[in-house]
């Protein structure tokens, strides 16, 4: 029998925030049904020695027929749809531990990138077509989310389960409360975002839009 759980994960708060919108946004997922699929949602540790181990526990748990890890991307305005994960580590501040690693592999003699195998595109497409300020990102960063993703990718190189990664922006009342000028999305259109972004995924008949308006960064 096919399995129709959709693994969704989001990180706790680091960085001196008190909460993190990548979790609130997989929270508030989490149950919720997508066609005939039901989204489970976990929440990884902002920690280069946990995080990735927390994430292949939950794949093997509830042997997903689709992930997507979200994570915060601050100072980004749009909902960004990771192309590419690299084999790189090199921490701009420390993760909630304390440690910061400079310069290091994320799998030592690793490729040096792996793709997302989910049909970005189309998803972009779809939020678009959701009027959702959305783009498709060629950078996740060499913090914990990147390795989250590198380590995803190659957990699952030899599957056929697709699989990527997700950044959103701060939410609106994270600049409310800390009173910081930076572009923020509210929590439901963030919601609303992934679950567009997951239904589309989910349909085999979707095929990508022809884009246009400029390049995408």
């Amino acid at each position: 029998m096919r399995n129709l759980n959709v693994l969704l994960t989001g990180f706790d708060a680091f960085g001196g925030e008190t909460e993190n919108p990548s979790w609130q946004v997989a929270q508030a997922l989490d149950g919720q049904r997508i066609g005939e699929h039901q989204v489970v949602a976990e929440c990884l540790p902002t920690s280069f020695r946990k995080a990735l181990g927390h994430l292949l526990k939950a794949i093997k748990t509830h042997r997903p027929a689709l992930v997507l890890c979200l994570g915060q991307a601050g100072g980004r305005t749009r909902l960004s749809l990771e192309r590419v994960a690299i084999n790189l580590i090199d921490a701009r501040i420390a993760d909630n531990e304390g440690w910061q690693p400079i310069d290091m592999p994320v799998l030592d003699g690793g490729p040096a990138a792996y793709f997302s195998t989910l049909p970005i595109k189309a998803m972009l497409g779809a939020l678009h077509e959701a009027q959702l300020p959305a783009h498709m990102s060629h950078s996740a960063g060499t913090f914990v989310c990147n390795q989250v993703f590198y380590g995803l990718m190659h957990h699952l190189a030899k599957s056929d389960t697709p699989a990527g990664f997700m950044h959103i922006p701060y939410s609106s009342q994270q600049t409310a409360d800390s009173g910081r000028d930076a572009p923020s999305m509210s929590l439901a259109d963030m919601e609303q975002g992934v679950r567009v972004a997951l239904a589309c995924a989910l349909d085999p008949t979707r095929t990508a839009p022809e884009l246009s308006g400029g390049s995408e960064h």
